[in-house]
């Protein structure tokens, strides 16, 4: 059995080698805590963004009450004006401690020294090596600054958004009116994000610039914990249909000393990678109550109260006429409503599914001998490449009828062709990158149209009518 770092060090080779994850700028050295996603790793992420939106947003969950619940899209901006950080806290209070060493010059969290590994003396943890000279801790906003127009001054400076939640926020109003939703109600966005993180760790888990999928669900302050459980749930179990179901992934619900100040609950979704021996953040699940838009009305000015028109017609008859004038000022029919906000990293899950899906198994090769085996176990939703097509020879009329195959497959999904080399080593490359099927063209197909389609994980192959092999790969693959 592999240690963590031996199974890091082989993910990792595997990544680079088949084009999932390169380092950002590799020809010049690199930087840190940039990542680059290869062929494989692009179609990889884009398979968990589509997922997810189509899962919350275009065909969202049913609520508690059986009733499909509303969702809306909506893409932000990275740059925003700068008072969206002020009014959000950003500004003043999204800072880490920094310490610096006077002797290897590394900066380093002051909350993460105990295991942060030391540069002059790996095997030991920062501030534990005799040469170690540490500064006193000083805050370090991780917010990238930069400026707005010609003139870099003061009045110009604005900042790289360090969550896409604001956007959200600012926007809740517009969509409101330019749509029909009604409390309770999400929205959400998928988007790039940057923190100027001090340590930069972790492979891609802890990164300077990542993507984020978050959703930020509006309702009132009564129904707000049957709405925290429900996503809570929600989001916990799409990470395990996805294919997350060993005892590395968890839900915690975190204590009262972790809780933001303006939060009444909040649980995160924990999975347990290689390099960590703690349970790490895949997405947290918090109940924000209305912070957010009560922050960016008190700093804009604007109104954002909802009013609910539904539960007034509802109680109206309770008031006097004369009161009717004033329904929008009475509460609780005018009110900023509660938020729960699940929020999410594309590429800490990205980086979960690769662990997860990294396997070594026993196989035989083309003589039957039995050999190692690396196959990505990727559930067939997420795998980069659905399916391949190989013609067993080329000759014989095979190529043809494997390019038609193969055409007709990457209409649908995607699909790679691959005529070179044995068939044995082919299906191993497609192994390692974790597609589902594959499909070979033989002798027997030109004698009854049938060809042979192998399962990856199982190995078991069967024959299927050529003209058939397209549905026969749309119903395994829930496409």
């Amino acid at each position: 059995m592999a240690s963590d770092a031996e199974f890091m060090e082989k993910l990792t080779a595997l990544c680079k080698r088949r084009g999932f994850i390169y380092q950002s700028s590799e020809i010049y050295g690199g930087i840190g805590g940039f990542w680059d996603y290869g062929p494989l790793g692009a179609e990889l992420k884009r398979n968990i963004k589509d997922l997810w939106w189509r899962d919350m947003v275009t065909n969202p969950p049913l609520g508690p009450d059986g009733r499909e619940i509303e969702m809306v899209g909506i893409d932000c901006s990275i740059i925003m004006n700068p008072r969206v950080w002020e009014a959000s806290g950003h500004a003043t209070g999204f800072k880490d401690p920094l310490v610096e060493c006077r002797e290897c010059k590394g900066r380093f969290r002051a909350d993460q020294l105990a295991t942060t590994p030391c540069p002059l003396k790996p095997s030991r943890m920062v501030g534990q090596h005799d040469k170690c000279q540490l500064t006193e801790p000083r805050m370090f906003n991780l917010m990238f600054e930069t400026y707005v127009g010609a003139l870099q001054d003061a009045s110009s400076k604005a900042y790289l958004r360090p969550e896409t939640a604001q956007g959200i926020f600012v926007n809740f109003k517009n969509v409101l009116d330019t749509t029909r939703v009604k409390v309770p109600f999400g929205i959400a966005q998928i988007g790039k994000s940057f923190r100027n993180e001090i340590n930069p760790r972790f492979y891609t888990f802890r990164s300077r610039e990542f993507e984020q999928m978050e959703i930020e669900f509006f309702c009132s302050e009564r129904d707000s914990m049957m709405w925290y459980e429900f996503w809570r749930k929600v989001r916990y179990d799409w990470y395990v249909n996805l294919g997350l179901r060993s005892d590395k992934l968890r839900l915690r619900d975190q204590g009262p000393d972790e809780l933001a100040h303006y939060s009444k609950a909040c649980a995160d979704i924990e999975y347990l990678f290689p390099f960590s021996d703690e349970f790490q953040e895949l997405e947290g699940v918090a109940h924000r109550g209305n912070f957010d838009l009560t922050q960016h009305a008190k700093f804009s000015g604007k109104d954002l109260t909802y009013f609910d028109d539904e539960l007034w017609e509802r109680d109206k008859h309770q008031f006097p006429p004369e009161q009717h004038k004033d329904r929008k000022n009475q509460p609780p029919y005018r009110f900023l409503p509660t938020v729960i906000e699940p929020s999410a990293g594309v590429d800490r899950a990205a980086l979960a599914f690769l662990c997860e899906a990294y396997c070594e198994d026993q196989a035989p090769d083309e003589n039957g001998v039995m050999q190692t085996r690396v196959v990505m176990k990727f559930h067939p939703k997420l795998a980069p490449i659905k399916v391949a097509v190989f013609p067993l020879v080329k000759r014989e009329g095979m190529p043809e009828v494997a390019e038609a195959i193969y055409r007709d497959a990457k209409r649908c999904m995607t699909a790679f062709y691959d005529d070179k080399g044995a068939i044995g080593r082919r299906y191993r490359r497609q192994d390692e990158i974790g597609t589902p099927f594959c499909v070979t063209v033989d002798g027997q197909t030109l004698q009854d149209g049938t060809v042979t389609i192998r399962d990856r994980d199982t190995l078991a192959q069967v024959r299927v009518k050529k003209e058939g092999v397209l549905a026969w790969l749309r119903e395994r693959l829930s496409l």
